[in-house]
């Protein structure tokens, strides 16, 4: 299937004259715009880009390329590192026009369209005092990260994006359109919860949220030459801590923004992103331990609303970087594991960076057979990300990110969190998805027999 790249003259006018949305095609004034990503190192041309303003648009965009054997993307906040928003030739299917939020604070749920970033998500929520559990970037797609699992600041209290989902509306491979739930097409809605964009385009997501307004939250930073100390600490504490208590530990440098002292620009640094969710009056016991390790470069801890945490990285990674990751789960920090932390704890550019996200807590609540995602068992969700402005520095952040990750992949679980995966193959796939990689093989070929949708992870229809 799809082996054709671009749709024939014909097909694009029509497919121009349906839709409601503009159709972007190469030699346009807004094309080189439109056809950009986040990741600044993947430069692809599409034959056309949809721009979908309602389902209408995204059931026609699909009905076309799949009658004309067109390879289509679907692209919501673009974020893809491994750029699979996007294609040579062929079709792109862009959400970012659909962007409507509908809170119903009295239900404690979002309706979120599928071309959302989470920024658009918290500036509606937080109006009511609730959050949906998400990542940590604001301008992240809802949709990408979302269907990858959804791996953040509230995930020990209130479980991955995956497991606050309550329905999904899904444009089928055949043009059809669906309401997945757990009563409605359950299969899907399974394999939605993780298995990313295997089995159709979501163009709008039922979320359920939780009372979450302003937090305790800030980093502490210490030097990078006390990583092993800093990181053999973190891994007795933070398993056995409330919660409402969130920290991932990272390497990187300390940004040249004005939140930060001066001197500490550019500082190579280890240490841990905090985030307090509970009771106000609780989190100086909650955070005490924290403050007891001792002679922090900087506490940034304090309180501010739940968005401003949410965005706080967003200028430090705007879009057009070069972006190279790898990722990883792990069970436990061995010592082994922070051999290799030490080793390549320093960074080699300003922006790179080592992440250890906590996946325990609530995310432990679910079974480890209720949704697609494969890895209940893992206590963190690492990723290392070589990132530079500069082109000519490609080269030096990939093999940074691929030295450290040849070096700690011994230590893990075995498998990646697929939202943190380059193009890296079909066995790392499986890896990812473990045991329930045959069953949604057959879901995939249920709803998606000719592996329509393949710019993803992909998952091959069983046959």
């Amino acid at each position: 299937m799809q082996t054709g790249t671009v749709l024939p003259a014909h097909a694009l006018k029509a497919l121009g004259s349906a839709l409601r949305g503009a159709l972007i095609t190469p030699g346009t004034s807004s094309y080189d715009v439109a056809r950009a990503v986040h990741n600044g190192g993947i430069d692809r041309y599409p034959g056309a880009i949809a721009k979908c303003v309602d389902i209408a648009d995204v059931v026609t965009c699909v009905r076309v390329a799949h009658e004309h054997d067109v390879r289509t993307a679907i692209r919501c906040g673009g974020h893809s590192g491994a750029g699979l928003g996007t294609c040579d030739g062929g079709l792109v299917i862009d959400l970012s026009l659909m962007r409507g939020v509908r809170v119903d604070p009295s239900a404690g749920t979002a309706q979120v369209e599928g071309g959302c970033t989470w920024g658009a998500v918290d500036h509606a929520t937080h109006e009511f005092g609730l959050a949906v559990p998400s990542g940590i970037v604001s301008t992240t797609g809802v949709g990408g990260l979302a269907l990858g699992g959804g791996s953040g600041h509230l995930s020990r209290a209130y479980g991955l994006t995956i497991d606050n989902l309550e329905a999904a509306d899904v444009v089928l491979a055949d043009g059809t359109f669906v309401t997945a739930d757990a009563e409605t097409h359950p299969d899907l809605f399974w394999a939605l919860r993780g298995g990313c964009g295997n089995f159709g385009v979501v163009t709008s997501f039922r979320f359920r949220c939780h009372p979450v307004r302003n937090v305790i939250a800030g980093p502490v930073f210490y030097d990078v030459s006390r990583t092993g100390e800093v990181l053999r600490w973190y891994r007795e504490f933070l398993p056995y801590a409330p919660r409402e208590l969130n920290g991932f530990f990272l390497v990187g440098a300390v940004p040249p923004a004005e939140q930060f002292p001066a001197q500490l620009h550019g500082h190579r640094v280890c240490g841990a992103l905090w985030i307090y969710t509970g009771e106000t009056s609780r989190a100086e016991d909650i955070l005490a331990p924290v403050r007891q390790l001792g002679a922090p470069l900087l506490d940034g801890i304090g309180e501010l609303p739940f968005p401003a945490l949410q965005s706080a990285f967003d200028g430090l990674y705007p879009p057009g970087l070069q972006w190279y990751w790898r990722g990883d789960f792990f069970t436990q920090i061995t010592d082994d594991a922070i051999a290799a932390h030490e080793q390549y704890a320093e960074v080699p550019t300003l922006h790179s960076t080592m992440h250890l996200y906590p996946v325990d807590g609530a995310v432990h609540d679910v079974a480890a057979d209720d949704t697609a995602f494969a890895y209940r068992h893992a206590n963190w969700n690492g990723v290392i990300a070589g990132v530079d402005p500069a082109p000519a520095n490609a080269d030096l952040i990939r093999e940074w990110a691929i030295r450290y990750w040849e070096a700690l992949h011994p230590t893990s679980a075995g498998g990646a969190y697929v939202n943190f995966m380059m193009d890296e193959g079909h066995d790392r796939v499986r890896a990812t998805y473990g045991a329930h990689f045959a069953r949604l093989a057959d879901v995939k070929a249920m709803y998606d027999p000719d592996n329509f949708f393949h710019i993803n992870p992909n998952i091959p229809p069983a046959r």
